[in-house]
């Protein structure tokens, strides 16, 4: 299959491909692959779900290096002084940034309460309200969309900026990337219109009404910039020559910490990144909708890509594999 037979297939189907939008592709350091479908040109951005995980690492990750947060290790009170703590709560206290960056922090209740948080004033603080809980740190793996709210909330605290702007500073403008615009309306029936519309955006990011970014979804984005975003965790935290984040801390993000269950492949878990397999070097940053980052270092490349809201797409690892890669030789 050639980079056109591959454009008609996924134009034609009527499957899991039928909802993707754009593919990037960057291998050895220049563009092998771009192509759009449904209306959506190269600059175009999509909501990328929770692909925006995986940029949270990245820009804990940098806030590392400068400096304004100690250690991976450093407890999450450390920056919430002011913070009310329910009475009789003590788990609270042993969380650390690494039980968020692993999905092994503790959480009450068996389910994420959205509407709580994403009609608060302030979803970190909401959020905290839900951390910690009497079974204290089993070290148990649970997916919390809004429990890395708690990260951003901790990158604002610690470097003094709101996450939006430390991002388009330290990582998306870096990149040559289109700086990333507050979404603005946070109301309930806008947050419902940006899960389902499919029109392209802009390259924004849904905010709470403190300005402060969601972090577990709602980063908007092109292929490009998922692409991109790949190459520089591909080139260990370098863009032509100059260093945005480091390769030590790049390492332990992308070295398993977890095996996950069926529910999740199999797959191993670093901060906030996947490794589909036990034995390759292939890395992925995985959104809902099929939004994806992949890196392959084995091959040295890098591709993204975009969805339109289409649920319970979980084979883009595979797709990209068998229908991608071949087409960027």
């Amino acid at each position: 299959m050639n980079k056109e037979q591959l454009h008609r297939y996924i134009s034609a189907s009527t499957g899991n491909e039928s909802n993707i939008c754009q593919i990037y592709a960057i291998k050895d350091g220049g563009t092998v692959y771009d192509d759009c479908w449904h209306g959506f040109k190269t600059e175009d951005s999509m909501n990328v779900n929770s692909v925006t995980k995986g940029v949270m690492a990245l820009l804990a990750g940098i806030a590392l290096d400068k400096g304004c947060i100690k250690s991976v290790d450093q407890k999450v009170m450390d920056f919430f002084p002011d913070y009310t703590v329910k009475r009789g709560e003590k788990t609270i206290y042993d969380v650390t940034i690494r039980h968020l960056l692993t999905m092994t922090a503790p959480y009450k209740g068996k389910s994420e309460p959205w509407k709580k948080v994403c009609t608060s004033r302030d979803f970190t603080l909401a959020i905290l309200d839900s951390l910690g809980g009497k079974s204290g740190i089993t070290g148990e793996f649970r997916y919390a969309t809004l429990g890395i709210q708690i990260l951003e909330g901790i990158i604002e605290r610690a470097t003094g900026e709101k996450g939006i702007d430390f991002s388009n500073k330290n990582l998306f403008e870096p990149l040559n990337l289109p700086k990333r615009i507050p979404h603005g309306d946070s109301s309930k029936e806008d947050q419902f219109d940006f899960f389902m519309n499919k029109n392209p955006r802009k390259p924004e990011w849904y905010t709470d009404p403190t300005g402060a970014v969601t972090a577990g979804w709602g980063m908007c984005a092109s292929a490009l910039d998922l692409a991109r975003l790949g190459e520089l965790v591909l080139n260990g935290g370098e863009y032509r020559g100059k260093r945005i984040i480091s390769k030590e801390y790049l390492d332990e993000m992308l070295t398993p910490h977890l095996k996950l269950g069926d529910r999740f492949g199999f797959m191993n878990y670093g901060f906030l990144w996947y490794k589909p397999y036990d034995d390759k070097e292939v890395y992925a940053a995985i959104g809902d909708s099929g939004n994806i980052i992949y890196i392959n270092k084995e091959l040295n490349v890098s591709v993204g890509m975009t969805g339109t809201f289409k649920p319970r797409i979980f084979d883009r690892v595979e797709f990209i594999e068998r229908k991608v890669l071949p087409v960027t030789e």
